[in-house]
């Protein structure tokens, strides 16, 4: 049980779009085609469903910690929940918490934007399956990406216009709040310091700092696209 544990694992790699990241990418399917059944259920029981779904956001992301800092790897430069999807956790848990529509205007956009570019594209490098890293992954993107979705088709919550242009603002203030951090601590958090040290989509965007802007206009693009639902229901009065 420990080699599922190490740092240097030995095991298989992850290799995308192979068996155990379909796999992994199935369940998480699954689990958002069975949120139209929940909606008939009772509130204590959709109350057990968002406090269940939030507390496995928590310890799962309390354990990625313990992991970093068991084997070595915690440092404040890479750790601090300050990347998009470490502050959607906390974030995602809170709102299934309080069902505070302000954190699901930004989840619903930022937290199924970037969640389903990293369950696409994991950065998982040598800890395939079953390492630890494999199931933390998709624990953590798998619920930061279906916990809108949730709050959409349960609860009943949507997004608007100005909800884009809210989100827009807000990720840009948080933007320049991080770049003053990074400048502080040396870090790279949102990756606006430097393109990440594994090969990823940003490499394909451009020199520093100009891919920051071409995120940016695909942000803005898979924003429009997730609010195309909800565009062509108000069209047609549905």
């Amino acid at each position: 049980m420990e080699k599922y544990f190490t740092k240097d694992y030995a095991g298989e790699s992850f290799r995308h779009f192979q068996a155990p990241h379909l796999a992994a990418l199935g369940l998480i399917l699954l689990l958002s085609l069975s949120f139209p059944f929940l909606r008939q259920s009772a509130a204590s029981t959709l109350t057990i469903i968002r406090m269940v779904m939030a507390a496995a956001l928590v310890l799962n992301e309390l354990s990625w910690h313990g992991w970093n800092w068991r084997t070595g790897q915690w440092t404040i430069q890479t750790l601090l929940p300050l990347h998009l999807c470490g502050l959607m956790v906390w974030s995602s848990a809170l709102m299934l918490v309080t069902r505070s529509y302000t954190l699901y205007e930004y989840l619903y956009f930022l937290g199924m934007g970037a969640a389903s570019q990293a369950l696409l594209t994991p950065d998982l490098g040598k800890y395939g399956f079953p390492h630890f890293r494999y199931f933390q992954t998709f624990i953590s993107h798998g619920l930061i990406f279906t916990a809108p979705i949730y709050m959409t088709v349960v609860e009943g919550y949507r997004p608007y216009w100005e909800s884009i242009l809210r989100v827009a603002v807000g990720v840009n203030v948080y933007m320049l709040v991080v770049g003053v951090i990074n400048w502080r601590l040396g870090s790279n958090y949102m990756f606006i310091a430097r393109k990440p040290d594994t090969p990823s989509l940003i490499d394909y965007l451009g020199p520093w700092p100009w891919y920051i802007l071409s995120m940016e206009a695909i942000g803005l693009l898979l924003s429009l696209l997730l609010y195309l639902p909800f565009a062509i229901g108000d069209r047609l009065n549905l």
